[in-house]
């Protein structure tokens, strides 16, 4: 016997509680909600999800998300784009920009080096990153990857690999982000002086 009355409303809360976060009650306190709306409102969820996931695309540059194939940072002409902070998400750029310290641009990975998961080099948006380093154009990279095991060893791949092509200095942002933190985690006030005080990147 089902645990719901409606098969129909099963299926939406099975759905709702894959999202990160989302328990099954929860998930139907939102099916629930949703079904006390009016039509019109619903509809337009529905249409709005379903408009993300076909249209949002991956910036040709950085990789960030998109509306189209250049993200709005990498056609703004008032960001200096000889300034490239290289982040592990998209998160980490949202975190980032919420403290308005920085004037650059970004790399997105889309993750770090993880042997234990299975993420390798050949994951990480790399042969985008290696473009840019070799077109010579970069002044700095900076290196501004979780303090943990994972972002120290995806650094360091990083810094020897692109050192062979680019003259570009390398920092890393400052200690005020703990031993083993995120970044979009981190206060903006600790991220913002993370990246002002960043410091010269000494490879190991």
């Amino acid at each position: 016997m089902t645990e719901y009355p409606s098969a129909l409303l099963e299926k939406a809360v099975n759905e709702f509680s894959r999202l990160p976060g989302v328990g099954r009650k929860t998930a139907l306190r939102f099916c629930l909600h949703l079904l006390k709306l009016p039509t019109t409102e619903s509809d337009e969820l529905g249409r709005t999800i379903i408009n993300l996931r076909n249209g949002i695309q991956r910036c040709e540059i950085c990789c960030n998300l998109s509306d189209s194939s250049r993200c709005s940072i990498c056609t703004d002409n008032s960001r200096d784009k000889s300034i490239v902070c290289i982040v592990e998400s998209v998160r980490d750029v949202l975190a980032i920009e919420n403290t308005t310290q920085f004037r650059g641009v970004y790399h997105v990975l889309g993750g770090v080096i993880s042997p234990m998961e299975g993420i390798g080099p050949t994951d990480l948006s790399l042969p985008q990153l290696e473009l840019r380093a070799a077109k010579n154009l970069i002044s700095e990279f900076i290196l501004a990857l979780p303090a943990t095991l994972e972002g120290d060893t995806t650094s360091y791949y990083i810094f020897k690999k692109l050192s062979s092509i680019s003259p570009a200095s390398f920092s890393t942002i400052a200690r005020g982000v703990a031993i083993g933190d995120e970044l979009e985690y981190t206060d903006e006030v600790t991220l913002g002086r993370s990246i002002l005080n960043r410091t010269p990147y000494q490879s190991r």
